[in-house]
Parts: C-alpha cells; sequence; structure tokens
C-alpha cells in the first residue's frame, strides 16, 4: 500500500531536528525499501523548515504508523502529522527525483 505523509511542524519542532538529524537520517537509511521518499518542507528556499512529507510502500496503515512513531524526529508536540493513501496518477510512468 501507498501512503503519502505529510508532517507539520511548530516553531520547537528546530530544536528536536538539531539534536535528532544523525539519528533520523540514520533511521530513513535504514528503511529506504519502505521510506521511498522523504525531505523536509519550507515556505522558501533557505527558510527554516515548516514540515515534511514522505512516501511510504508498506504492507498496512498500521506499519506506516509504526515507521512515524519510531522515527527519532517523531515528537508529537512539535510535531503532527497527517497520513494519507495515495494513488499515483498514470501509474505507467516511471519518475526518477
Amino acid at each position: 500500500m501507498r501512503f503519502v505523509v505529510m508532517f507539520e511542524d511548530s516553531p520547537a519542532m528546530l530544536e528536536v531536528r538539531r539534536a535528532r538529524e544523525p539519528d533520523h537520517l540514520r533511521f530513513l537509511e535504514e528503511h529506504q525499501a519502505e521510506i521511498l521518499m522523504a525531505g523536509g518542507l519550507r515556505e522558501q528556499h533557505g527558510g527554516p523548515y515548516v514540515g515534511g512529507l514522505w512516501v511510504l510502500e508498506v504492507e498496512s496503515r498500521a506499519r506506516a504508523v509504526e515507521l512515524i512513531e519510531r522515527d527519532p524526529y517523531y515528537a508529537p508536540c512539535p510535531r503532527k502529522y497527517q497520513l494519507l493513501v495515495w494513488g499515483k496518477a498514470l501509474p505507467h510512468v516511471q519518475v526518477l527525483m
């Protein structure tokens, strides 16, 4: 199943990012078979992060939640998330980012 996760950061998330970035990146590496794409979102180039986006290919919604909540960046107070099922338009077209 394919899911998209949209993370919304509060200003307090900046400190979480600073403290946990190496562990977060290691986590993404370890789970790259399921977390197909991941990255931070900003309102403008060079601006502060305001959230993040993941594209997941996992066996279930429960597995998606497990990955999200085991990520070192997961801190429910400064970071909320929305988990949505995603169906890619034109599934026959391969896209590399």
